[in-house]
């Protein structure tokens, strides 16, 4: 699929954040209130896109960001590769092994939902961050429009072979807080989403979102053999690349559906 098909009923603009640190492009999509889709790697994929048609089929307005990668582009193995290679090096951007801070990106992400919210109104913005951006939802709860947070197979901090990591959910004491406070004051919650197995995202890192936030995190955890068979990969993206679409009734099809009712009560779509 070429660029212009992946994203030709979208809208594109460049975002600058207040502080003027970054400017990213973002496609838009949907009327209603605004639901921030953050891509994984490699980038703003078709499969990613595809999630995004669907939240704004559901009556909302969809912003995707694209932070690395090539929007548009199908997804290879190579093409993954090198965007992880490259994304990695970029640490003023991505915090890729610290287990107690978010990436400083989020700050740009924080400004996009804001200004998201002011245009598209509803009770306020919804957030889904998938692999490498899974646990960037959480850290947006810091700004206050953010009221549907969803962290997809979240794989940061990378776990790399330690315990530490592995249960490290990559953001900040002030950010955990901060979230805990406004889900008792607000009545909020969040949802997680990963296979079973998935080695980017172990069992120990659901273990520390559990503890964090108790029945204010619902954790839905599939088993492996109801992802999409035959990728280069094991399962392990849950909305895109492993979510079997062939099976309408399908656990992985009963997820999406979940992430998008969450988003519509939340917002008020």
């Amino acid at each position: 699929m070429s660029f212009e098909d992946a994203l030709k009923d979208y809208h594109r603009f460049d975002f600058t954040d207040p502080a003027g640190r970054w400017t990213r492009p973002v496609w838009r999509r949907g009327l209603g209130p605004a639901v921030i889709v953050i891509h994984e790697m490699p980038g703003l994929h078709p499969l990613v896109i595809r999630f995004a048609d669907r939240v704004a089929a559901a009556g909302m307005t969809v912003f995707c960001p694209s932070l690395f990668g090539e929007p548009g582009r199908e997804v290879s193995r190579g093409y993954a590769l090198g965007t992880i290679a490259k994304t990695i090096c970029i640490s003023r951007e991505f915090n890729v092994w610290a287990t107690d801070k978010s990436s400083p990106i989020v700050d740009w992400l924080r400004a996009l939902a804001a200004s998201a919210h002011v245009e598209c109104g509803g009770n306020g913005v919804g957030a889904v961050g998938m692999c490498f951006t899974g646990n960037f939802a959480l850290a947006m709860m810091t700004e206050p429009s953010v009221v549907a947070p969803v962290l997809s197979q979240p794989s940061l901090p990378l776990p790399g072979g330690s315990k530490r990591r592995g249960a490290g959910i990559g953001v900040s004491a002030a950010e955990i807080a901060c979230a805990k406070q406004r889900f008792a004051d607000e009545d909020l919650s969040m949802i997680g989403l990963r296979f079973h197995g998935d080695s980017f995202v172990p069992d120990a890192r659901f273990d520390s979102l559990k503890a964090a936030f108790g029945d204010r995190f619902e954790a839905i955890e599939l088993d492996p053999k109801d992802a999409l068979q035959g990728t280069p990969m094991a399962p392990h993206s849950v909305l895109t690349i492993h979510l079997n679409d062939s099976d309408a009734d399908g656990p992985t099809r009963a997820a999406e559906a979940r992430v998008i009712a969450f988003f519509k009560q939340r917002t008020g779509a």
